[in-house]
């Protein structure tokens, strides 16, 4: 971490920091027999030293997970800073045409049930990859900071979604960003995993009607949600939410922040640094 500097006209305030993107929800299973794909994961970007100028507004938003099947997740963005929402999931719909594919994204959601086998949504280079292919029955999962989601698995499971990355810049190391299981279509097998990082579990397939089985992305995480999974008469179940994004700064404690109306955040110190989390909304930020 580099300290602030002083021009003699302008003061530069540099930090360390962390934004990732909304997660992307799970696709739904529309029709029976057919696993929804997994959401990918929001942008994750960390890095140090932005040279900001002292008392200027800047813009923050925290990107919202996608809600309901298949839809991506919002942008995050501190400054000049952004960090992609994650692509939704592919719907489990045979007869659905592009609404089988999964949306490209921060990192890009998994495809559903297709017979014909094209890929999955693609990640943003730098902040995560793509999703996983779909297949007869089994969708692909979600993709995650550190890795694409797994394609589909037959007969066997739904898909794993891909795993998020770790950052320690609020003094541990958590892991962020992880894809979303895929939901399973058929032959009451087991749902995919969701990637490390929160990403959320993929249904599982079942007979006769019963509540769904697959997860949200982890709030807060920029996790995918994980796809529905199909049954014989299991139609129309919905895709699982993705996670909200989330921002922290760490900056020299000689300055102070000033957080505008409509964010949710908390400020610390520590050890001649203070450290500002950013969990929902959308306002202006200056530092003085």
């Amino acid at each position: 971490m580099i300290p602030i500097w002083i021009l003699d006209t302008n003061r530069k305030v540099n930090f360390d920091y962390l934004v990732i993107g909304g997660g992307g929800a799970g696709g739904a299973t529309v029709v029976d027999g057919a696993g929804g794909g997994g959401g990918g994961a929001g942008g994750f970007r960390e890095d140090t030293v932005i040279g900001l100028n002292g008392q200027t507004s800047y813009t923050v938003t925290v990107g919202a997970g996608g809600s309901g099947s298949g839809n991506s997740g919002a942008d995050s963005v501190f400054a000049t800073i952004t960090s992609i929402g994650g692509g939704g999931g592919g719907n489990g719909d045979s007869s659905s045409g592009d609404a089988r594919f999964g949306k490209d994204g921060g990192s890009g959601g998994g495809e559903g049930y297709d017979s014909s086998g094209n890929s999955g949504g693609s990640g943003t280079e730098g902040q995560g990859f793509a999703g996983g292919s779909g297949g007869f029955y089994s969708a692909g999962g979600g993709g995650g900071a550190s890795e694409v989601g797994q394609n589909q698995q037959g007969l066997t499971s739904g898909a794993n979604g891909g795993d998020g990355l770790a950052s320690s810049i609020t003094g541990s190391s958590v892991l962020y960003a992880g894809g979303g299981g895929s939901g399973m279509g058929n032959g009451n097998f087991p749902g995919g995993a969701g990637g490390s990082g929160g990403g959320g579990a993929g249904g599982k397939s079942e007979s006769g009607v019963t509540a769904p089985t697959n997860t949200a992305g982890a709030v807060n995480k920029g996790a995918g949600g994980g796809g529905a999974g199909g049954g014989s008469t299991a139609r129309a179940r919905p895709g699982s939410n993705g996670g909200s994004g989330y921002i922290v700064v760490k900056y020299s404690d000689t300055v102070t922040i000033t957080v505008g109306a409509g964010l949710t955040s908390t400020t610390s110190s520590a050890s001649g640094f203070k450290t500002t989390i950013f969990t929902a909304g959308s306002g202006a930020v200056t530092f003085n």
